[in-house]
């Protein structure tokens, strides 16, 4: 039987130390080489499933397993999720003041390479390789990690870190978020090369709006209301959704629970 990328089979969790759960019952199946688009109004546990797959502390799971090529991941820390190849685009990317765009990418490069330091011309060669692939300056690389940058620059350099880093799953959190037109088409060009460039590569992208997927296409899309998928289609269930919004899968669910 083949292993799924990311399966995550009945999750539940909650804010620690809160009694009120965010996701209750969550199921997904992420295969390689697939994008799937995750919709839902707010509050609805988008953010909190990221969080939860990243091994974010301030979100306890109370039943259910994230599986990973068939690893539950709930048992690894952060950094050794990410080591094993599951990488999160933050909706909000904090600043590093004092620690080059550079120097960053390739001491995390060398934390995911157990002990075999990528030789300096080999790090620059790749840099320098991606930043092109991205269409981004190459004097990029030379400015301190997020501090002083629009959104856009944020987020383009989120992708830069995903296409250094090379994992098999990458989770986007509203890497839409706070974008005009024109960054949120760089961004989405910087995932679609990747995704054409790494066949393995599967992404879970998490949206509000259908605007990002007029760019980039998925192969699914799921509806999450109150912690669970209620819905899931192909690209013109987003486009359904921009039309009639997320009240008729409310008044499903109300006709469904009233059987």
């Amino acid at each position: 039987m083949a292993t799924h990328l990311l399966e995550i089979r009945d999750l539940h969790a909650r804010v620690e130390e809160e009694e009120v759960k965010i996701l209750k019952g969550f199921d997904l199946v992420v295969d390689h080489g697939e994008v799937h688009a995750l919709m839902g109004p707010n509050g609805s546990g988008k953010s909190t499933l990221a969080k939860v797959i990243a091994g974010h502390p301030g979100y306890e799971v109370t039943d259910g397993e994230v599986l990973f090529l068939g690893q539950n991941i709930l048992e690894m820390e952060p950094d050794e999720r990410s080591r094993a190849g599951v990488f999160m685009a933050f909706q909000y990317p904090a600043e590093i003041p004092g620690v080059s765009i550079s120097n960053f990418l390739r001491t995390a490069l060398n934390a995911r390479s157990e002990g075999e330091e990528i030789d300096v011309f080999a790090f620059q060669k790749l840099l320098t390789e991606k930043l092109e692939l991205l269409r981004m300056d190459p004097s990029f690389a030379t400015r301190y990690v997020n501090e002083g940058f629009s959104g856009g620059e944020k987020k383009r350099n989120e992708i830069l870190q995903m296409a250094i880093l090379r994992p098999a799953l990458g989770v986007l959190d509203e890497t839409d978020s706070g974008l005009d037109i024109d960054a949120l088409k760089v961004v989405a060009n910087g995932v679609n090369t990747l995704t054409t460039e790494d066949q393995r590569l599967g992404v879970l992208l998490i949206t509000h709006y259908k605007r990002i997927l007029n760019h980039i296409h998925p192969d699914h899309v799921h509806v999450i209301i109150d912690g669970a998928i209620v819905e899931s289609g192909g690209p013109d269930l987003a486009d359904k959704l921009e039309e009639h919004g997320y009240d008729w899968l409310h008044e499903e669910e109300a006709a469904t629970a009233g059987v």
